[in-house]
């Protein structure tokens, strides 16, 4: 058993919950923390979703230690019981017309391997659920590769195996806008109505090589058609309800959960303030449309744009809430399709400051375990949601790699 580490947890954040399992109600808050303390240390905790190589690219941190900014870093990480973390390999979405997608997302993923390599007494690449079920007892952080936006195949699906070869188990498939292989959730206007021919056979391919498709970002009709044509369970890695936010077509409606489920696949939730709520949702939309229009208007150039929206965050802070929308969020779903069907994808290091109170950085799982133990969750239901759902799925997933 690794041994217990308490450097820099996070906060605590007490949010009351009615409805308690038997044992929880006989417990004590205090008794509930150290608890959540240990399982966090017990289970497997896996997170499919940090933006950690996109911040480090826009200002080099040494994360082996504990870092002034961001989300991630091993200190905090073991604190919080983080065990294994998918970095996405982001490509924003100009790439798609701009060209230099596929080259910036092999930067990303030898970016990614770089901390390995220079700090191999701290973190370890995986590839697969064996690497990561094998290096649980170790005190490293397993590091999982993941490319946010298929723009990276430019359009070609040979690329597909050329990144699983570079250690590439997820492609969420498309971003912000859409691209040549499907139709964003972010935009009006649809280019495919879905799928375009190239994406379904990056589909096909990614179900032949056992790599996960991710549908977060998707449009509704790209997810449909996902759904109907993978012959694998698929994951959004990094979504929220939409029962939450009806207007936001980004997270995923009851009937899209149901489908995932059904399907075998499940729904990781994200963190972000602007996914959890929809009053702080409208706020944060209105603030993008502020700077983009400022940044237009001025013809900022990219340090500008930043220390313009920086500025403007400063003199107009928005509430991001606390822990207990994350749980609320998790909660709708397994009262939905069951606690086999939904897990953790942060999102940190990708959605900024925009955090609820309680899960500002990844020294923070242990808080929510101990919501959940609160709400009334048994301990199998917490192993489920820390690691189980995502490591049963994934594993099927690579076993429909392998008999194709």
């Amino acid at each position: 058993m690794r041994k217990w580490i308490k450097l820099l947890a996070c906060s605590p954040v007490v949010v009351l919950f009615a409805g308690c399992q038997q044992g929880s109600m006989r417990m004590s808050n205090a008794e509930l923390r150290e608890k959540a303390n240990r399982l966090a240390q017990k289970y497997i905790l896996v997170d499919t979703h940090l933006d950690t190589p996109w911040r480090l690219a826009k200002k080099m941190e040494d994360i082996s230690i504990r870092a002034e900014g961001g989300c991630f870093d091993y200190p905090r990480a073991r604190a919080g019981g983080l065990d294994a973390v998918f970095m996405a390999a982001y490509v924003p979405p100009e790439y798609e017309q701009d060209g230099g997608a596929k080259a910036l997302a092999e930067e990303r993923i030898e970016m990614i391997k770089g901390l390995a390599k220079k700090h191999p007494e701290k973190f370890i690449m995986a590839k697969s659920t064996s690497d990561v079920s094998a290096q649980f007892n170790d005190e490293r952080v397993s590091l999982l590769i993941a490319i946010e936006n298929g723009s990276a195949l430019e359009g070609d699906i040979e690329n597909v195996k050329h990144f699983y070869d570079l250690g590439t188990r997820y492609i969420t498939l498309v971003h912000a806008e859409n691209n040549a292989i499907c139709d964003s959730s972010y935009t009006r206007y649809r280019k495919w109505n879905g799928l375009s021919p190239v994406g379904k056979e990056v589909v096909a391919e990614m179900n032949r090589l056992g790599m996960m498709v991710d549908v977060s970002h998707v449009s509704d009709e790209t997810f449909y058609q996902v759904i109907e044509l993978s012959k694998a369970p698929v994951v959004a890695t990094h979504s929220s309800c939409r029962h939450f936010t009806p207007d936001m077509e980004r997270n995923m409606s009851d009937e899209m959960i149901q489908h995932l489920a059904k399907k075998g696949g499940l729904i990781q939730i994200n963190f972000g303030a602007m996914f959890l709520d929809a009053e702080i949702s409208k706020k944060y939309l209105k603030r993008w449309d502020i700077v983009k229009a400022h940044v237009k208007e001025h013809d900022l150039d990219d340090a500008a744009k930043e220390e313009f929206k920086k500025q403007y965050d400063r003199d107009h802070p928005i509430e991001n809430g606390d822990i207990s929308m994350v749980v609320a969020h998790i909660d709708h779903v397994v009262k939905l399709v069951g606690a086999e069907y939904v897990g953790l994808g942060s999102d940190f290091d990708g959605v900024g400051n925009a955090l609820p109170q309680g899960l500002e950085d990844v020294s923070c799982y242990p808080n929510l375990i101990y919501e959940l133990l609160k709400k009334g969750y048994s301990d199998s239901d917490i192993e489920k949601i820390c690691s189980g759902n995502i490591l049963r799925v994934w594993t099927e997933i690579e076993r429909i790699g392998r008999e194709n």
